[in-house]
């Protein structure tokens, strides 16, 4: 295989959408979640890769920022495989041409947003792949989904082996039930949504414990969503604790529990 094929970007190209604090949601859950923070203060060279950002790099420069909180040193470079979207760089963030290859790079983050969802589903597994064979000793990727306004959400975390963690999030007070979220579920799991599978059970879970949690409702909907995550646990499904007061609603399970195909008919 020669260089020149190496380099060649992996992908399509996509339709490339994008909007100012569109990913707020996953910004702040990449600051706050513990393994990424260890991650990033772990790293040597701490490289973060926002790959697929769009039309604009609006959400590279703001992830940029937000990430200045746990490591200030930072690096971070915005990949796109279509040529004309590949802009100066500016602000202290690199661009460059790349898609699933990343550039050759090997950063300790990689943040996909957006970009899986316009893909076939038999594609994830080979672009997953593709991806974390690039990482850098004990990176993470991120690949995840969210509507045109960001009030809803949903992401995957993995490591350079396996999928760790789905995680959806939503603005309190634009979403009437979690399972509203399921429109906007990564490409692996979208088409998944459906009796039998555990993504779907998880969804219906939550939708009985939001409702159950109804009588919070007179104190807002994240206290509401707070009690409904105490419901989830009790019942023995392994939630993620919130340890914070958070702006969002958010449910983080770990992947073996929504794994496509780990449902029983």
């Amino acid at each position: 295989m020669t260089s020149a094929t190496l380099r060649r970007p992996h992908g399509v190209i996509t339709r490339g959408t994008t909007g100012i604090n569109r990913l707020r949601r996953s910004d702040r859950w990449l600051v706050h979640d513990a393994l990424v923070r260890r991650t990033l203060h772990a790293s040597a060279d701490p490289l973060v890769v926002d790959l697929g950002y769009g039309a604009r790099p609006h959400t590279t420069f703001e992830l940029a920022d937000r990430l200045t909180a746990v490591r200030g040193d930072r690096r971070v470079v915005g990949l796109e495989i279509d040529p004309e979207r590949v802009v100066e760089s500016r602000n202290g963030v690199s661009f460059a041409r790349g898609g699933f290859e990343l550039s050759g790079l090997r950063p300790v983050l990689v943040r996909a947003f957006n970009v899986l969802r316009q893909y076939p589903e038999d594609a994830v597994g080979p672009a997953w792949a593709r991806m974390q064979s690039g990482l850098a000793p004990g990176g993470l990727i991120l690949d995840g989904t969210c509507d045109e306004l960001g009030r809803r959400c949903a992401w995957v975390l993995l490591d350079a082996i396996r999928p760790l963690s789905l995680t959806l999030a939503w603005d309190p007070f634009a979403v009437e039930k979690p399972s509203d979220i399921a429109e906007r579920l990564p490409k692996a799991l979208i088409h998944r949504n459906v009796p039998g599978e555990p993504v779907h059970a998880l969804l219906a879970a939550a939708d009985r414990a939001w409702a159950t949690a109804a009588p919070h409702g007179s104190f807002g909907p994240r206290v509401r969503w707070r009690a409904a995550l105490e419901l989830l646990r009790a019942q023995g499904l392994p939630v993620q604790p919130q340890r914070r007061r958070i702006r969002d609603n958010i449910l983080t399970v770990p992947w073996d529990l929504v794994a496509p195909g780990s449902g029983t008919n």
